[in-house]
């Protein structure tokens, strides 16, 4: 048996476990979205980030990175238990098709069936970690101002941005959202005195002080 994990987000960049193979490729019917909460990487509860989670979108196309482990029952074990750690705010998993042509016009076939890819549930009721939707502007102003033990929100943009361009597949969404929270950070001190950060309407537990500090290692490079 072969595992196949697919990343949309900083998996790209910073996978973080052992694997043997990876290929850039997109999967179909689905869209980055950055409507899900986190309250420990790089937000708290009172001020959580937004990240990117999926959403349906039929005919839309999702690029990032498909990761393959090789070895044995032991091995992708040790890669799933850190996955799920890692991507705890996710509350389900799907299983997907993966495709590497560059002409995505094409009735193309996968090259990948069964990789695993981790996604949010859309229902603030079920999923405590979900925010939802939001005007561009006020995503903005929320990753512009958010922060956690990892680091700052707008640095996770940022770095999906430069991750986009550098796999050579930019995101026009993430593009968008990141010009969006440079012209907040651009503002006249006296006027980001007057901005809060959004604060969230659900409520949610923080993860434990050793789930923290694994995750500031992770997300330190």
């Amino acid at each position: 048996m072969v595992l196949w994990v697919f990343g949309y987000g900083s998996l790209i960049w910073n996978p973080g476990f052992d694997f043997d193979e990876k290929l850039i490729g997109y999967i179909k019917d689905y869209k980055r979205v950055f409507d899900l909460g986190c309250i420990d990487h790089r937000g708290t509860p009172e001020h959580p980030a937004r990240t990117c989670t999926l959403e349906d979108s039929a005919g839309a196309i999702c690029w990032g990175a498909a990761y393959c482990v090789r070895g044995g029952p032991e091995k992708e074990k040790l890669a799933m238990e850190y996955l799920e750690g890692r991507e705890c705010e996710y509350d389900s998993k799907t299983l997907v098709q993966f495709y590497t042509e560059t002409d995505t016009t094409k009735q193309s076939k996968p090259i990948l069936t069964g990789v695993i890819v981790f996604t949010s549930t859309p229902d603030k009721v079920s999923n405590k970690y979900y925010l939802g939707p939001a005007p561009m502007e006020e995503m903005a102003m929320q990753i512009a101002t958010a922060s956690g033990p990892c680091g700052n929100n707008r640095e996770y943009l940022f770095k999906l941005e430069k991750a986009m361009h550098d796999i050579e597949h930019e995101d026009e969404y993430v593009i968008e959202l990141a010009n969006e929270v440079r012209k907040h950070l651009d503002l006249p001190k006296e006027v980001k005195a007057l901005l809060k950060p959004v604060v969230s309407r659900v409520s949610i537990k923080s993860h434990s002080q050793a789930h923290v500090s694994t995750l500031q290692r992770v997300f330190a490079s």
